[in-house]
């Protein structure tokens, strides 16, 4: 095992946990996160760290390419998770947080390149509308591949997809008929650590678009002084 994760188990169980026992013993019992945090396994993004949540805050699911296939009746790990999210734990906001320099939207946008990659090919194949939205936008022949140009307006674009694809899912479209959930589209620059966001419409700046919850936080922390 590496030392460094070594080192970091070393020091959880030193440092960290001692400090925040008594957060760890409510934990123990059960969980009641309020936000479904669907992103890529990319090492380079923690949920946590970026949104500065404690364990128990996020409900998080990872895969290649922050996707979500649409609803089936064939269960899969995703379609399991965003149920159980929704109809049992009663998460109030899903985001779906793409990033920078996406390496499975990368492979998307030239899906000839997997050659020995069965399975990563057909996974992002479940990309595939947002990159004919890309090809048609740009006026791409459908045999040409996608140029590496197009990478960050493909990557908002498989974002705005798989939140549609989310609302194919019946617990998800139930809350969403009834107001009980919300659903974000978010896009981390790893390397200016900025979040643009989207409600299925053009892509903003973090602070355009939650411009009043930003204006409610600064006022907490005004009288909290």
């Amino acid at each position: 095992m590496d030392l460094k994760i070594i080192e970091g188990v070393l020091n959880f169980r030193e440092k960290v946990y001692p400090e925040r026992k008594d957060l760890f013993g409510t934990l123990a019992t059960g969980q009641s996160p309020h936000v479904l945090f669907i992103t890529c396994s990319d090492s380079r993004i923690d949920p946590n760290l970026v949104t500065s949540a404690d364990p128990g805050d996020l409900f998080i699911c990872r895969n290649a390419g922050n996707i979500i296939p649409p609803h089936s009746n064939e269960t899969g790990g995703m379609t399991a998770s965003v149920e159980y999210a929704v109809a049992v734990l009663g998460v109030e906001d899903i985001v779906i947080c793409g990033h920078t320099d996406c390496g499975a939207i990368k492979g998307a946008l030239n899906v000839e390149q997997l050659k020995g990659l069965p399975h990563v090919k057909e996974w992002l194949s479940h990309c595939r509308s947002a990159m004919e939205i890309v090809r048609e936008r740009n006026g791409i022949d459908t045999e040409a591949c996608i140029g590496h140009e197009h990478l960050g307006e493909a990557i908002e674009e498989n974002v705005l997809q798989q939140l549609q694809h989310l609302r194919t899912h019946p617990a998800v479209a139930a809350k969403l008929a009834t107001g009980k959930v919300r659903l974000h589209g978010w896009v981390y620059d790893i390397e200016k650590g900025d979040m643009r966001c989207s409600d299925g419409g053009p892509f903003v700046d973090f602070q355009d678009q939650y411009a009043a919850e930003i204006d409610a936080v600064n006022e907490k922390r005004f009288f909290s002084k």
